[in-house]
């Protein structure tokens, strides 16, 4: 644990956009926060960054990066598939470890994340959460309590694209298996918010489309086989009792949609494009919610992150436990597509890859 007076020194593994637009400089505006290395997929890149914001160090691979004694916290900003090696060898050497959202390439991956961190508990471990509901997350969870909804009966979400489905667009991270894993359009950042209002899911079953079979990899030149679905339908059975849908879909033309609702015996909460609306039972039409500013949430992951470091706070958003859980449900709702059934959580971890 380093103290407030003491420089806490930051490496960069993987400067995407996300670690570009936030990570980066909000790290920078908290005094005592320095970020001193960076690597990036290519050495050109790299030094584009470094010299952007000012990074001093450059390396060639993120291994030398992470074992260097310059650097007390790493950040992964990578896809999915490097998460877990980054992380892994990163505790080992005794650094604390913010990494980007999804949290692993499946759920075997997620649960040894996980418990490498339970065995350094002297060290602080972040996901990068879900921010699709931060700004309301309190005031749902605190209307629920307070009876406005009653009982949750059914639980509604529907995130699609508003795009059409482009048969001759290259391949894209989110669609490649050997990047993303099962990680699959928004639905791990759906679950997760879900997650924070009622609870976990129990089981799933989940039927998937995929409509354009190969795509270009514009990097190898060489068309890959997608494994990833562009349409997704998902039924799971809430521990609250509960029946979810969630509708997922890359390939919905015009309509674009960005919602969860809460069905309950005495009333409805609907969070719908980032603003809160409810009705309870004797109300004809929904009505907007105020947020009271107190209950606000807003996007605090880097100085959680730090604040954690220098013991001030505890990481609540999002810890590597979480993270495990909707990687969970993620890998539960691949496997069902694939053998066809409901799948009860947590899945098999043991099960070869689909």
């Amino acid at each position: 644990m380093l103290g407030n007076s003491e420089t806490i020194r930051i490496g960069i593994v993987g400067a995407g956009t996300n670690t570009r637009s936030k990570h980066i400089p909000l790290l920078q505006g908290i005094e005592g926060v320095e970020i001193v290395s960076v690597v990036n997929r290519s050495r050109e890149s790299s030094e584009r960054v470094s010299r952007q914001f000012g990074i001093p160090k450059v390396y060639d691979s993120w291994e030398e990066l992470i074992k260097a004694q310059d650097t007390d916290a790493i950040v992964i900003g990578t896809w999915p598939y490097l998460h877990y090696p980054a992380t892994m060898m990163a505790l080992t050497a005794g650094k604390h470890v913010m990494c980007e959202a999804r949290m692993a390439m499946n759920a075997c991956d997620a649960s040894r994340m996980r418990d490498a961190a339970r065995n350094h508990p002297e060290l602080v471990t972040q996901i990068v959460p879900s921010p699709l509901t931060l700004l309301v997350d309190n005031t749902v969870k605190r209307l629920i309590a307070e009876g406005y909804t009653g009982k949750i009966l059914a639980v509604e979400v529907r995130d699609t694209s508003g795009r059409f489905v482009d048969y001759n667009a290259p391949l894209h991270w989110r669609q490649d298996y050997e990047l993303s894993g099962y990680n699959v359009m928004s639905l791990g950042i759906w679950y997760e918010a879900i997650m924070r209002w009622i609870g976990e899911a129990t089981d799933v079953t989940a039927k998937g489309k995929i409509f354009v079979k190969t795509r270009l990899d514009e990097v190898t030149g060489v068309k890959k086989a997608i494994q990833i679905p562009e349409h997704l339908i998902v039924l799971a059975d809430m521990a609250c009792g509960a029946e979810a849908t969630f509708v997922l879909s890359s390939v919905t033309g015009q309509v674009q949609v960005s919602e969860a609702i809460l069905f309950g015996e005495e009333g409805t909460l609907r969070f719908s494009d980032g603003v809160l609306y409810g009705a309870r039972r004797e109300d004809k039409s929904f009505s907007e919610i105020q947020i009271p500013p107190e209950e606000a949430g807003r996007w605090r992951v880097e100085e959680e992150f730090i604040a954690a470091i220098r013991g001030t706070e505890t990481i609540t958003l999002t810890t590597f436990e979480v993270g495990v859980k909707y990687m969970e449900f993620t890998e539960a709702v691949a496997r069902s597509m694939t053998e066809n059934r409901t799948i009860t959580l947590p899945p098999d971890y043991a099960k070869a890859d689909i």
